[in-house]
């Protein structure tokens, strides 16, 4: 995959996050108002703060979901991403 995001702008693979509980409940999606975490796979040369390998938390709704190479991606905003998950 060969992309470059443009602006203020990074590539995030997104990363589910478990849907079942310790006991084996299941959490439907719409129940989970919690944000969404991905790891940054391509950055815009104008993002000096993030890297590629950051995992990240952002909003549910932020970005754009793009498909490349068969693999969906978000193209979020940096103002959209909350921060770094050490």
């Amino acid at each position: 995959m060969n992309f470059q995001p443009l602006g203020n702008r990074v590539l995030v693979k997104k990363v589910e996050a478990a849907t079942t509980t310790a006991s084996g409940i299941i959490i439907p999606d719409n129940a989970s108002e919690k944000p969404s975490q991905g790891e940054i796979v391509a950055v815009s040369k104008e993002v000096k703060t993030l890297v590629d390998g950051n995992r990240v938390l952002f909003g549910k709704f932020a970005g754009n979901e793009v498909s490349l190479d068969g693999e969906k991606y978000l193209v979020i905003d940096t103002d959209d991403i909350f921060g770094i998950i050490q």
